[in-house]
């Protein structure tokens, strides 16, 4: 039973229609239990990559101003953990970072998650100037930071083709702990999810999904912030995230869905009964004592 007192903070995009962005994120965190706070940063019918979506945005000095509020908020301290999207602008970024620093002032402990939803295989998809505020205000922030390998290539400024180069990119990104998705496979026809701290080095693997629904990101982001925080050891948090991920994929895909099916299949995110492949890698300061 997760402490009710443990509220988490979710910054990130909101659909009218699907299940990406908090939509995805704040469910997840919910069905596990937790009491979330939800604050949007735009606000879209639907996820743009299912044909034109107009987005609704806010003043930069709005945005600034609800900031503020929460800093002010009586019940600031309920907040144990903090996780972040998708961003509408370059201002966005700044204005959670002053949230960020405040919460931790009043809770050193506090959990900040940053995904830095930038980008995929084809590049970038938000302004640069957004995706350097990312990097540059809430990265530094981190206690986990959960890219994409493609994410991770940007911020790091190089191609990660082996799982070496995501390990040796992710230590010189800074986060102590770094979940990145996407991961180069050891199986055939998987995908995988690398997670990498100080002295673990571990690589969740299933099979591979073609043409899945967005949101699986802002999804994996949610559970494995939301085992964490129950006080699961970081190497089953891992496995039942992705095992989660992997079992509402399928089952949507087999549904033949264009939005991951969340509701239906809410047993899946508390109680996964998918097998995912475990694994541990060879962590890069063993590899630098060789």
């Amino acid at each position: 039973m997760q402490d009710t007192s443990s509220a988490v903070l979710v910054i990130s995009s909101h659909v009218v229609r699907g299940s990406v962005g908090n939509r995805a994120a704040v469910f997840a965190l919910e069905t596990l239990g937790f009491p979330v706070w939800a604050m949007p940063t735009v606000v879209l019918p639907w996820h743009p990559g299912h044909g034109p979506s107009t987005r609704l945005t806010f003043p930069e000095s709005d945005f600034d101003k609800a900031i503020d509020d929460l800093i002010r908020a009586p019940w600031l301290g309920e907040v144990k953990a903090v996780l972040t999207g998708y961003f509408g602008n370059a201002a966005q970024p700044r204005s959670v970072a002053r949230l960020i620093r405040a919460l931790k002032e009043k809770n050193p402990d506090l959990l900040y998650v940053c995904d830095p939803v930038m980008g995929d295989l084809g590049g970038l998809y938000i302004p640069q100037p957004t995706a350097e505020a990312i990097r540059d205000e809430l990265i530094p922030l981190a206690t986990i930071a959960t890219p994409n390998r493609y994410e991770l290539a940007w911020l790091s400024g190089a191609p990660l083709e082996t799982n070496n180069d995501i390990m040796d990119a992710a230590i010189a990104l800074g986060p102590p702990r770094i979940l990145v998705t996407s991961a180069v496979p050891m199986m055939a026809g998987g995908t995988g999810n690398l997670y990498l701290t100080g002295k673990h080095a571990l690589l969740a693997e299933h099979r591979l999904i073609d043409n899945p629904p967005n949101g699986l990101g802002d999804l994996l982001g949610a559970l494995f912030l939301g085992r964490i925080l129950a006080g699961m050891d970081e190497e089953k948090a891992l496995q039942l995230a992705t095992a989660s991920v992997f079992e509402i994929l399928a089952r949507t895909a087999k549904r033949g869905g264009d939005e991951l099916t969340l509701e239906t299949d809410a047993s899946s995110l508390s109680t996964p009964m998918a097998m995912v492949q475990m694994r541990r890698l060879v962590h890069p300061l063993q590899r630098t004592k060789r």
